[in-house]
Protein backbone atom coordinates (compact mmCIF):
# COMPACT_ATOMS: atom_id res chain seq x y z
CA UNK A 1 0.00 0.00 0.00
CA UNK A 2 1.51 3.39 -1.27
CA UNK A 3 0.93 6.08 1.56
CA UNK A 4 0.90 9.83 0.50
CA UNK A 5 3.02 11.65 2.02
CA UNK A 6 1.78 15.37 1.09
CA UNK A 7 1.37 18.19 3.48
CA UNK A 8 -2.01 19.01 4.73
CA UNK A 9 -4.16 21.06 2.95
CA UNK A 10 -1.92 20.80 -0.34
CA UNK A 11 -3.73 21.18 -3.52
CA UNK A 12 -1.91 20.73 -6.64
CA UNK A 13 -1.23 23.52 -9.02
CA UNK A 14 -3.33 22.24 -12.09
CA UNK A 15 -2.50 24.64 -14.87
CA UNK A 16 -3.98 24.79 -18.46
CA UNK A 17 -1.55 22.72 -20.88
CA UNK A 18 -1.79 23.97 -24.48
CA UNK A 19 -0.49 22.21 -27.68
CA UNK A 20 1.48 24.84 -29.53
CA UNK A 21 2.84 24.63 -32.96
CA UNK A 22 4.17 21.34 -34.47
CA UNK A 23 2.69 19.22 -31.37
CA UNK A 24 -1.33 19.86 -32.62
CA UNK A 25 -1.74 16.64 -34.49
CA UNK A 26 -5.12 16.95 -35.56
CA UNK A 27 -4.81 17.50 -39.59
CA UNK A 28 -7.60 20.37 -40.00
CA UNK A 29 -8.08 23.26 -37.80
CA UNK A 30 -10.52 26.10 -37.81
CA UNK A 31 -8.17 28.97 -37.48
CA UNK A 32 -8.85 32.20 -35.76
CA UNK A 33 -5.97 34.94 -35.86
CA UNK A 34 -4.22 37.65 -33.73
CA UNK A 35 -7.01 40.34 -34.43
CA UNK A 36 -9.74 37.31 -33.51
CA UNK A 37 -11.31 37.41 -36.92
CA UNK A 38 -12.37 33.82 -37.66
CA UNK A 39 -10.29 32.70 -41.19
CA UNK A 40 -12.28 28.79 -41.25
CA UNK A 41 -11.38 25.18 -41.40
CA UNK A 42 -7.67 25.27 -42.63
CA UNK A 43 -4.84 22.39 -42.68
CA UNK A 44 -2.85 22.31 -40.06
CA UNK A 45 0.71 22.66 -41.76
CA UNK A 46 -0.98 25.67 -43.41
CA UNK A 47 -2.12 27.78 -40.28
CA UNK A 48 1.53 26.75 -38.61
CA UNK A 49 2.88 28.18 -42.11
CA UNK A 50 0.37 31.46 -41.25
CA UNK A 51 1.69 31.76 -37.61
CA UNK A 52 5.42 31.43 -38.19
CA UNK A 53 5.42 34.16 -40.76
CA UNK A 54 4.19 36.87 -38.55
CA UNK A 55 6.43 35.18 -35.90
CA UNK A 56 3.95 34.09 -33.60
CA UNK A 57 3.01 30.81 -32.01
CA UNK A 58 -0.49 28.44 -33.08
CA UNK A 59 -1.75 27.50 -30.26
CA UNK A 60 -4.56 25.18 -29.49
CA UNK A 61 -7.19 26.65 -27.19
CA UNK A 62 -9.97 24.63 -28.15
CA UNK A 63 -9.45 20.77 -28.23
CA UNK A 64 -12.49 18.97 -27.96
CA UNK A 65 -14.33 21.01 -30.62
CA UNK A 66 -14.94 19.22 -34.02
CA UNK A 67 -12.06 20.47 -35.70
CA UNK A 68 -10.45 21.73 -32.73
CA UNK A 69 -9.92 25.84 -32.40
CA UNK A 70 -7.07 27.30 -32.58
CA UNK A 71 -5.30 30.89 -32.42
CA UNK A 72 -2.01 32.71 -33.54
CA UNK A 73 -0.79 34.51 -30.35
CA UNK A 74 1.82 34.71 -28.53
CA UNK A 75 1.97 31.72 -26.35
CA UNK A 76 4.34 33.72 -23.50
CA UNK A 77 1.76 36.78 -23.31
CA UNK A 78 -0.55 34.08 -22.58
CA UNK A 79 0.58 32.51 -19.62
CA UNK A 80 1.67 35.40 -18.76
CA UNK A 81 -1.93 37.04 -18.47
CA UNK A 82 -3.32 33.49 -16.77
CA UNK A 83 -0.52 33.57 -14.12
CA UNK A 84 -1.72 37.31 -13.73
CA UNK A 85 -5.26 36.41 -13.34
CA UNK A 86 -4.57 33.76 -11.25
CA UNK A 87 -2.68 35.61 -8.59
CA UNK A 88 -5.49 38.35 -8.96
CA UNK A 89 -7.74 35.74 -7.74
CA UNK A 90 -5.57 34.19 -4.93
CA UNK A 91 -5.30 37.79 -3.35
CA UNK A 92 -9.38 38.04 -3.54
CA UNK A 93 -9.52 34.68 -1.39
CA UNK A 94 -9.87 35.76 2.63
CA UNK A 95 -7.74 33.02 4.60
CA UNK A 96 -10.41 32.88 8.02
CA UNK A 97 -7.95 31.69 10.77
CA UNK A 98 -9.16 29.60 14.01
CA UNK A 99 -7.46 32.01 16.86
CA UNK A 100 -7.30 30.23 20.41
CA UNK A 101 -8.24 31.51 24.03
CA UNK A 102 -7.37 29.29 26.88
CA UNK A 103 -9.62 29.35 30.00
CA UNK A 104 -8.93 27.84 33.33
CA UNK A 105 -11.23 26.85 36.23
CA UNK A 106 -9.38 29.33 38.17
CA UNK A 107 -10.07 32.35 36.37
CA UNK A 108 -9.93 35.77 37.76
CA UNK A 109 -12.77 38.54 36.41
CA UNK A 110 -10.30 40.38 35.37
CA UNK A 111 -8.61 37.79 33.02
CA UNK A 112 -11.82 36.89 31.49
CA UNK A 113 -12.20 40.10 30.93
CA UNK A 114 -9.17 40.71 28.87
CA UNK A 115 -9.77 37.50 27.01
CA UNK A 116 -13.17 38.49 25.71
CA UNK A 117 -11.57 41.81 24.88
CA UNK A 118 -9.39 39.72 22.82
CA UNK A 119 -12.02 37.41 21.35
CA UNK A 120 -13.97 40.82 20.32
CA UNK A 121 -11.24 41.55 18.53
CA UNK A 122 -10.68 38.77 16.97
CA UNK A 123 -14.49 38.16 15.53
CA UNK A 124 -14.29 42.25 14.82
CA UNK A 125 -11.51 40.70 12.06
CA UNK A 126 -13.30 37.44 10.92
CA UNK A 127 -11.60 35.14 12.33
CA UNK A 128 -13.35 32.01 14.50
CA UNK A 129 -12.39 31.97 17.73
CA UNK A 130 -11.28 28.24 19.89
CA UNK A 131 -12.55 28.66 23.47
CA UNK A 132 -10.32 26.18 25.28
CA UNK A 133 -10.04 24.91 28.86
CA UNK A 134 -8.17 22.01 30.11
CA UNK A 135 -8.46 20.32 33.37
CA UNK A 136 -5.80 19.07 35.50
CA UNK A 137 -5.77 16.43 37.78
CA UNK A 138 -8.54 17.26 40.37
CA UNK A 139 -9.69 19.47 38.54
CA UNK A 140 -11.16 17.00 36.18
CA UNK A 141 -13.93 16.14 38.99
CA UNK A 142 -15.64 19.48 38.29
CA UNK A 143 -17.19 19.34 34.30
CA UNK A 144 -19.72 21.08 35.54
CA UNK A 145 -18.48 24.38 37.07
CA UNK A 146 -16.22 24.50 33.50
CA UNK A 147 -19.47 24.12 31.35
CA UNK A 148 -20.63 27.14 33.63
CA UNK A 149 -17.80 29.12 32.93
CA UNK A 150 -17.20 28.47 29.12
CA UNK A 151 -20.65 29.47 28.46
CA UNK A 152 -20.53 32.43 30.65
CA UNK A 153 -17.41 33.65 28.82
CA UNK A 154 -19.43 33.14 25.68
CA UNK A 155 -22.70 34.77 26.61
CA UNK A 156 -20.37 38.27 27.89
CA UNK A 157 -18.89 38.15 24.06
CA UNK A 158 -22.36 37.94 22.68
CA UNK A 159 -23.23 41.38 24.44
CA UNK A 160 -20.06 42.73 22.68
CA UNK A 161 -20.71 40.88 19.27
CA UNK A 162 -23.56 38.32 17.98
CA UNK A 163 -21.53 35.09 17.50
CA UNK A 164 -23.00 31.49 16.23
CA UNK A 165 -21.44 28.40 17.95
CA UNK A 166 -20.10 26.50 14.98
CA UNK A 167 -19.06 23.69 17.17
CA UNK A 168 -20.61 22.67 20.35
CA UNK A 169 -18.70 22.04 23.26
CA UNK A 170 -16.27 18.94 23.09
CA UNK A 171 -14.92 17.04 25.52
CA UNK A 172 -11.95 15.10 25.04
CA UNK A 173 -10.47 13.61 28.16
CA UNK A 174 -9.98 16.71 30.50
CA UNK A 175 -10.23 19.31 27.81
CA UNK A 176 -12.96 20.97 27.02
CA UNK A 177 -13.47 22.79 23.53
CA UNK A 178 -15.88 25.11 21.53
CA UNK A 179 -15.62 27.14 17.98
CA UNK A 180 -17.36 30.33 17.85
CA UNK A 181 -17.54 32.73 14.94
CA UNK A 182 -18.87 36.39 14.23
CA UNK A 183 -22.97 35.57 12.85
Amino acid sequence: MRISRRRPGYKPNFQKKYRTNQFIKSPQVRLIDEAGQNIGVVNTSEALNMAQERGLDLVEVSPLAQPPVVKIINYNKLKYQEEKERRKEKAKQKKIEVKGIRLSLRISEHDQEVRVKQAEKFLKQGDKVKIEMILKGRERQHFSLAREIINKFINSINQLVETVVEQPLNVQGGKLSVVIAKK
